[in-house]
């Protein structure tokens, strides 16, 4: 047996022992190599798997998932810049280092994209904006449309007809199964048709037929409706009059029911409808369970803590709100057993209970709680009689004397003088009350009142009122030299106990002292804290803020104050001089501002503005040597100043010393020639009618000064006064060789052009002016004048869209263009107008001049106030708005805005300045400018 064994048998197989190659038996599988052949759907071996495991196609999807998260590294999937689409290194352990690096790498990206961030929102931002230009929105494109609903009245818009339903009749009327009460003649009819007929109808012999009233023979009431062979024959039993009366026994029932019933009030009680509807409406704006759930949740709160005082206040409260007032009551009362110490408890029962029923829960509250300020002023309260009241509150102070609460509604009720001896024991029990202190000085004498005062401030030493009611009191007295001590006295006092002077709070006080009339105590105030707690540096700017703030708040004397102080520190400063000076000119006298104009040029001799203001203001007053002896003082300290000689020129010329005015002209050509001393001399020559002698100097001016184009406009119109348009064409020229960015020179020399008949050259002068002067309003204003005065408006209005386009923010050219739209249009274009230029005069008016034309006076008088206070310099505004009060103003409206414009004192605009520089006009004043300017302003617009 041993023998004929296998040597190999039971031994491993060599190495790379392949079983069957020597035979050939490779490259097929057998099933043992891939085990049994199994459907997706079979179940796998395992019994307990999870769901999504337990069939064979399961586990299959899953290998395949893990194959699909294994990296694809094929060449198709890199990228030379960024590799391939995934992280190499996915699959290896993700440690504490690379957690490390990737925050790093994430801060930097968050840094890089911030560092873009405002460049990149600003250039979505102008994308969307260039988008939504090219692309609007139906609701931008209707815009104008929807403003224009803001004027439908509530008629017009309940006028409007309903939107018509686009249904078939079918879908808009369903049938819907229709019970029709049946009438008696029906049944009467058909009992009939069900008896028995033992005779023969007369007429049936006689036709020998059946009767019908139809030719369908059949004897029905409608065709095709019922016969008698479709009706059960009746018995002939019913009784006609029990049915009636059942009928109407249901419809009482039915009216009875309704008449309880909100809505049946209008059939059956229309009188008390309203009356009776309010009694049904609920008090609560809850829901009914919400009600419930909260009454249950009280009641448990109530029953397990049942000396919890808020908690019968809100049951109490509940009820009262869904209309359970007894109830309320009830409850309130009950918590007032179970807290009796409570008084909020007793204040809500009182307020609860109907009046006398409400003293005796008070009365009672008392006993409970005999020291609760509250209950005794709900007492108080309650009682209608004064002498009860009075009763109630001494009653108070002798279980709680120290209330300062109960001394003041017991003081109220007195007269004065029981007042002051109430007030006197009330200071006694509460002498730390500044109230009860101040009241008590108040009422008593001088004397007593000063000792009242130092009481208090032995008592409050750390009150500042006490100190200040105590300067009052000396200032009312007449001792103002005592005011300055007390206050310096308060402020060491109150800085000695610690207290913190709060400057914004001294100066409140201040206003109030300057609004009382007590004029010492309020500057003194102001001279004391004015200068706490500001650096050196910000002295100046604060100080003048603080004055425009009480003059805001009409603390005028305060304002006083402050500039008499910051003059004594900056006593050589010309900005302050100045502010202090206009605000006497606005606020104070005219000798106040010659006496501050005084003191002024004596620190600030340098400061021509404070001279001519003096001289100014002597000559309003009609001083006129005291003018000219401030002006000769002037030139004194300001010799061959420009300003100073055209104020004394002006000043002898408007008071007719015509001889005097020119000498002073010579003399200041002589010693300070300038250009305007030149035009000023032209000038004077020109209004006093002495042509040749103005052509003359105007000639020399030019041989100086040829650069100063208002000595060519001079010129040529002077010429164009002669009717020598020629001459006045070549100086305008020769002007604009000179001065070739002169609009005013360029606009006289169009006018020119057009007022002779050459319109072809008027325009082409404009063009060049634009040319020179590109994006200038007033030129391209004028041509699209021109063009409209010429009658083709379509060119003017292309015109004027080439203006926006190039000026998009002039104000003088969306005013006119406003009225260049045909009515419809300009409300529409006065909106795009004040979008573009809010806050420019020029289209406020347009607005103001808009609102009159419509006829709606208010607004287009509010529109004016807001121009001219925008813009008070703008004499067409200060005209239209006379002239508007002229037709719809009464007579102190009128006088109104006559003397603002005077105060105003206006120099520019279109037609003021048309008028204010017509050499006729030329001694004018303010006030009849504004007449002449009003009277040729046409309502065309």
């Amino acid at each position: 047996m041993n023998k004929k064994k296998k040597p190999f048998l039971g031994m491993p197989a060599p190495l790379g022992y392949v079983p069957g190659l020597g035979r050939g038996a490779t490259g097929f599988t057998t099933r043992s190599d891939i085990g049994p052949a199994r459907d997706a759907n079979d179940p796998v071996d395992d019994r307990h798997a999870p769901p999504g495991k337990r069939t064979v196609g399961d586990q299959m999807k899953k290998n395949q998932a893990a194959d699909d998260d294994d990296e694809d590294l094929n060449d198709t999937n890199y990228d030379e810049f960024n590799g391939y689409a995934g992280s190499l290194f996915s699959s290896g352990p993700y440690e504490k280092d690379d957690e490390e690096a990737d925050a790093i790498y994430a801060a930097l990206d968050k840094r890089m994209d911030e560092r873009r961030k405002e460049r990149r929102e600003q250039r979505e931002k102008e994308e969307i904006e260039k988008y939504r230009m090219e692309r609007p929105k139906i609701q931008q494109q209707f815009s104008d449309l929807k403003r224009k609903l803001a004027e439908v009245t509530e008629e017009e818009w309940l006028s409007i007809p309903e939107v018509g339903d686009a249904r078939n009749k079918r879908q808009r009327n369903p049938r819907y199964e229709k019970l029709t009460p049946v009438p008696d003649s029906f049944f009467a009819k058909h009992l009939q048709t069900g008896e028995n007929h033992t005779s023969v109808d007369p007429r049936q012999t006689q036709f020998g037929g059946l009767n019908t009233p139809y030719p369908g023979g059949l004897n029905t009431p409608y065709p095709g409706g019922m016969t008698p062979g479709l009706m059960t024959p009746g018995t002939g039993e019913l009784d006609m009059r029990k049915i009636g009366q059942a009928r109407n026994t249901l419809m009482d029932m039915r009216l009875s029911q309704v008449s309880d019933s909100v809505s049946g009030q209008t059939v059956v009680d229309p009188k008390g409808y309203l009356t009776d509807l309010n009694s049904m409406i609920p008090t609560h704006g809850g829901d009914i369970n919400d009600i419930k759930k909260a009454r249950l949740l009280l009641k448990s709160v109530r029953e397990t803590n049942p000396h919890h005082p808020p908690a019968w206040i809100a049951s109490a409260r509940l009820e009262e709100v869904t209309g359970k007032l007894q109830v309320a009551r009830n409850l309130i009362m009950k918590g007032t057993e179970m807290c009796p110490k409570s008084e909020d408890v007793w204040l809500e029962a009182a307020r609860l209970q109907p009046g006398d029923t409400a003293k005796a829960v008070v009365a009672q509250a008392v006993r409970h709680l005999p020291q609760s300020v509250r209950i005794y002023i709900r007492a108080a309260e309650l009682e209608t009689d004064i002498r009860a009241k009075k009763r109630v509150l001494r009653k108070a102070l002798e279980h709680v004397p120290n209330s300062v609460r109960l001394w003041k509604a017991a003081v109220e009720l007195e007269e004065p003088e029981d007042a002051r001896i109430m007030l006197s024991r009330a200071v006694e029990c509460c002498p730390t009350s500044v109230e009860l202190w101040l009241a008590l000085a108040r009422l008593e004498t001088y004397e007593n009142a000063r000792k009242v005062l130092n009481k208090a401030r032995e008592n409050i030493p750390t009150d500042r009122h006490i100190w200040i009611t105590a300067a009052k009191l000396e200032e009312a007295n007449g001792n103002t030299q005592m005011v300055e001590k007390i206050i310096d006295r308060a402020i060491t006092s109150l800085r000695a106990n610690g207290v913190e002077i709060n400057r914004e709070q001294w100066i409140q006080d201040a206003e109030e002292c300057d609004r009382a009339g007590s004029v010492a105590t309020c500057q003194a105030v102001m001279r004391a804290v004015i200068g706490i707690g500001i650096e050196e540096e910000d002295r100046k700017h604060t100080w003048m803020e603080d004055a425009d703030s009480c003059v805001a708040h009409n603390a005028l004397e305060c304002a006083r104050a402050i500039y008499a102080y910051a003059l004594q520190v900056f006593p050589s400063k010309k900005s302050v001089w100045l502010r202090a000076a206009y605000f006497e000119k606005n606020h104070g006298t005219r000798e106040s501002l010659e006496a501050l104009l005084q003191r002024a040029v004596a620190h600030c001799p340098k400061a021509e503005v404070l001279w001519l203001m003096g001289a100014k203001s002597k000559w309003l007053a009609g001083d006129v040597p005291a003018a000219r002896s401030i002006l000769a003082l002037a030139f004194q300290a300001n010799p061959n100043s420009e300003e100073i000689w055209l104020a004394a020129v002006k000043l002898e010329s408007e008071n007719n010393e015509y001889e005097r005015a020119r000498r002073l002209l010579a003399k200041a050509r002589s010693s300070a020639p300038t250009a305007r001393v030149f035009m000023k001399s032209v000038k004077l020559e020109w209004v006093l009618g002495n042509i040749t002698a103005a052509q003359e100097l105007c000639e020399e001016a030019l041989r100086h000064y040829e650069d100063f184009p208002k000595l060519w406009m001079m010129k040529g119109q002077i010429e164009e006064q002669g009717e020598l348009m020629e001459k006045a064409r070549e100086a305008y020229n020769q002007g604009l060789k000179k001065c070739p960015h002169s609009t005013p020179l360029w606009l006289l020399l169009s006018r020119l052009e057009e007022k002779i008949g050459q319109l072809t050259r008027a325009r082409a002068i404009l063009e060049k002016s634009r040319l020179k002067n590109p994006k200038n309003p007033g030129l391209w204003l004028e041509s699209v004048r021109l063009e409209y005065c010429a009658g083709l408006k379509n060119i003017a209005n292309t015109l004027m869209a080439k203006a926006l386009q190039e000026c998009p923010n002039s104000g003088i050219l969306w005013s006119e263009a406003v009225f260049l739209e045909a009515r419809p249009q300009r409300k529409t274009k006065s909106v795009d107008a004040l979008k573009k230029c809010e806050h420019d005069p020029h289209v406020l008016l347009a607005v103001a001049k808009l609102f009159w034309s419509e006829r709606k006076i208010t607004k287009a008088r509010e529109w004016f106030h807001r121009t001219v206070k925008i813009d008070s310099d703008l004499g067409d505004a200060w005209a239209f708005f006379y002239k508007f009060e002229l037709q719809h103003g009464t007579e102190e409206q009128q006088e109104e805005v006559r003397k603002r414009c005077e105060n105003a004192e206006p120099r520019h605009g279109e037609l003021w300045c048309a008028v204010s520089k017509d050499i006729t006009n030329w001694q004018r004043k303010i006030g009849e400018i504004l007449v002449l300017v009003a009277a040729r302003i046409k309502n065309t617009f």
